[in-house]
């Protein structure tokens, strides 16, 4: 099953996240995005030793890999617009005993934190934005790191098979293009997701926003699934260096 599936008139241009995490609006039997861990890809980053100096969290939601970073002594600022999310984030990192600077606010709109971080981790935060907030993002972001910081950022990807309906998917060129048009982009490379869905999940939420669809015909038990059975999603990871 590919991202063409799904209409695309089903992808908001923008989303309310507060209602989302506050349980307001229409959302999934389960946030996709809650595994309750830090993503398997953000381990390996730090692992091979990509994350340095201060680090800036932007669209952190639930904060589990601001915690993990924080936990391996790195100062983090972790960014995420809504407040009810920001909340249980900070209660998560606090019964870890770490300390995490989370603050609620619109990541298009940082300010006061210039030429401060040497990473920027966005976890599936570019991808929820609309086509108009992106340029400006990237550029906030740059404004807030030091020169040589490394951007790490991992977006849904287009041209790569996808188990569920989901936000904007970007192919590797046009985040080679946006990205590179204020950062210098080092590479894009594959890499995976996780989710907390499992298949039933994953089939109640299609069902949901696509009452009419075959889904039989989607194969979902021939998911890729990890160790904890639930459904994977294909992304792509940006390592972007900022200029100057």
């Amino acid at each position: 099953m590919t991202s063409s599936s799904f209409s695309s008139a089903h992808i908001p241009d923008r989303y309310d996240f507060e209602s989302m995490y506050a349980g307001e609006a229409k959302a999934p039997p389960v946030q996709p995005w809650d595994i309750g861990r830090p993503q398997p890809a953000l381990v390996a980053v730090h692992e091979a030793g990509m994350v340095h100096g201060d680090v800036l969290d932007v669209g952190c939601g639930l904060g589990d890999n601001a915690t993990f970073l924080a936990a391996r002594g790195h100062r983090v600022t972790a960014v995420d617009v809504s407040e009810t999310a920001v909340r249980e984030a900070r209660r998560r990192a606090a019964a870890q005993g770490v300390d995490v600077d989370f603050v609620v606010g619109d990541a298009t709109r940082l300010s006061g934190h210039e030429g401060r971080f040497g990473t920027v981790l966005d976890s599936a935060c570019y991808h929820s934005l609309a086509e108009d907030q992106r340029r400006p993002y990237l550029a906030v972001l740059h404004e807030a790191c030091r020169p040589g910081a490394l951007l790490h950022m991992f977006a849904f990807a287009e041209e790569l098979e996808a188990p569920f309906p989901g936000p904007h998917r970007h192919s590797a060129r046009s985040l080679r293009d946006v990205v590179g048009g204020i950062w210098n982009v080092v590479s894009v490379e594959e890499a995976t997701y996780a989710s907390s869905l499992g298949v039933d999940d994953i089939r109640a939420m299609i069902k949901s926003e696509y009452p009419d669809a075959d889904l039989d015909s989607h194969r979902l038990d021939g998911l890729a699934l990890d160790e904890f059975g639930k459904a994977t999603m294909p992304v792509w990871h940006v390592i972007a260096e900022r200029r100057g």
